[in-house]
C-alpha cells in the first residue's frame, strides 16, 4: 500500500489515460488492464482515497447470480460478490465485470491533483469529498481491504485508491445529502437529464424498470417535462416496488409485469395508453432480454432509449427489423453537461422521492 505522502510527478502521462492501459495504444475503458501502481501520478490525474464503490446494477445483479449458481449460501453472497470484485480488480487494476461490461462508479477523497487537468475541469482542493461520474470500467484502482457489503444499494466500502484522468468528470459530495444516498443519485446522474432532452409536452411515456433508482428519476423528469397532459406509465415487475412507484404519483399508470415478455408488455402498455403506443420509452430495467418490450411498446419513429448496461445492441437492432418497428434505438450516455446538479436539483424538489431514497440507500 501506499503512502498517503506526496507521489512523484510525470510529466509524460495523456490526458485520456492511454498510458495507463494495456494493451499500449487502447483507451482505459476497452483495455484489458490498467496500471494501477500509484507510487507516481502522471501529469493531469488526480489521486483519490476510496471509500466506497458504487456497482454498477447489473453487474452486482449479475455476480449475485453466479455466486448463487456456484452453490454459495444466500448468507455468504454478499461476501462472495466482494471477493470477485476484489478480484476482478486485482487482475484487470480496474472493477471492469467480464459478463456485464460495466462497472459503477465511487466516492472517495482527494489526496493529491497533478498539474494539468484543465481550466474546464471541475475545481476541487485536496481533503474534498467527491464521487467520480466515470465508470469503474475505465478507472485505475487498487483495494486494500473491504469493510463493508450492503446489497441493497450495491455499495461496497473499502479501504483504497483511484486515479481520475483529465478528462474525467466529478462532483462535490453537497452538505445537504448523506454521502450514500448522494452516491446513489450521482450513479445515475444521467438518466434524467436524457430524459428532459427527449420527452416533449403530451407523449405518451413509458420506463421499463420504473421502481429502481434510475427508473424513478426517470418517470419524475417525464412527469416534469411532458407536463400535465403526458401519460407516463411504469412498468415494474417486482410487487413492492409498484407499491412504492404508485404512492409518489409520478405514473399515470403502473404496471406490474415481466419486462422480459415483450408482447403481454406491449398489449398492457396499449391498455394504459388507451390504444397509444409510447412516444418515448426509457429501459432502465437490470436483467436481459428486455430490448424487444421497449420496442414493441414505442410507436414508428419514436424513440426507445436504453440506459441498462444489460442491454445488447445486436438483440435491439436485430429485433426491431424482425418485428417490423421503425423505431430510433438510443444507447444510454451516463453523461450530460450539468447532469449531476440536475439530478440533484430534481430530488431536492420531490420530497416523496427523497424521502423514499434516503429509505433505500442511506439518509
Amino acid at each position: 500500500m501506499a503512502s498517503h505522502s506526496s507521489r512523484l510527478m510525470r510529466t509524460d502521462g495523456c490526458r485520456y489515460g492511454t498510458h495507463r492501459a494495456f494493451p499500449r495504444g487502447v483507451l482505459p475503458q476497452p483495455a484489458e488492464r490498467l496500471d494501477n501502481d500509484f507510487s507516481s501520478l502522471f501529469s493531469g490525474e488526480m489521486l483519490l482515497a476510496v471509500d466506497t464503490l458504487n456497482v454498477d446494477a447489473a453487474s452486482y445483479r449479475q455476480m449475485e447470480e453466479a455466486a448463487r449458481a456456484a452453490g454459495v449460501a444466500e448468507s455468504d453472497v454478499a461476501l462472495a460478490v466482494a471477493r470477485k470484485v476484489e478480484e476482478t480488480v486485482r487482475e484487470r487494476g480496474k472493477q471492469h465485470n467480464r459478463v456485464t461490461g460495466s462497472g459503477g462508479m465511487l466516492l472517495g477523497r482527494v489526496l493529491q491533483v497533478a498539474p494539468g487537468r484543465g481550466e474546464d475541469a471541475e475545481p476541487v482542493a485536496v481533503g474534498d469529498r467527491v464521487a467520480t461520474l466515470v465508470s469503474l470500467s475505465l478507472t485505475p484502482l487498487r483495494i486494500d481491504r473491504v469493510l463493508a457489503v450492503r446489497p441493497a444499494s450495491a455499495q461496497i466500502d473499502v479501504e483504497g485508491e483511484a486515479v481520475l484522468f483529465a478528462t474525467g468528470a466529478l462532483a462535490k459530495i453537497p452538505s445537504d445529502f448523506s454521502e450514500r444516498l448522494a452516491l446513489a443519485l450521482l450513479d445515475v446522474a444521467g438518466a434524467a437529464s436524457q430524459v428532459a432532452r427527449l420527452v416533449k409536452r403530451g407523449d405518451v411515456v413509458l420506463v421499463l424498470g420504473a421502481g429502481g433508482k434510475s427508473g424513478i428519476l426517470c418517470a419524475a423528469e417525464a412527469r416534469r417535462a411532458g407536463g400535465p397532459q403526458a401519460r407516463i406509465i411504469g412498468l415494474e415487475n417486482h410487487p413492492a416496488a409498484a407499491d412504492e412507484l404508485r404512492k409518489l404519483q409520478l405514473c399515470d399508470d403502473v404496471i406490474t409485469a415481466d419486462a422480459t415478455d415483450p408482447v403481454a408488455v406491449r398489449n398492457a402498455v396499449l391498455k394504459a395508453g388507451g390504444g397509444r403506443e409510447a412516444d418515448v420509452t426509457f429501459s432502465c430495467v437490470n436483467v436481459e432480454g428486455a430490448e424487444l418490450a421497449a420496442i414493441m411498446s414505442t410507436r414508428d419513429r419514436g424513440i426507445a432509449y436504453f440506459f441498462a448496461m444489460s442491454t445488447s445492441f445486436s438483440r435491439a437492432a436485430l429485433g426491431a427489423e424482425g418485428v417490423g418497428k421503425d423505431v430510433d434505438l438510443m444507447i444510454g450516455n451516463g453523461y450530460a453537461i450539468g447532469h449531476a446538479q440536475h439530478t440533484l436539483d430534481l430530488v431536492r424538489s420531490l420530497p416523496a422521492v427523497r424521502t423514499l431514497f434516503e429509505t433505500r440507500y442511506g439518509g
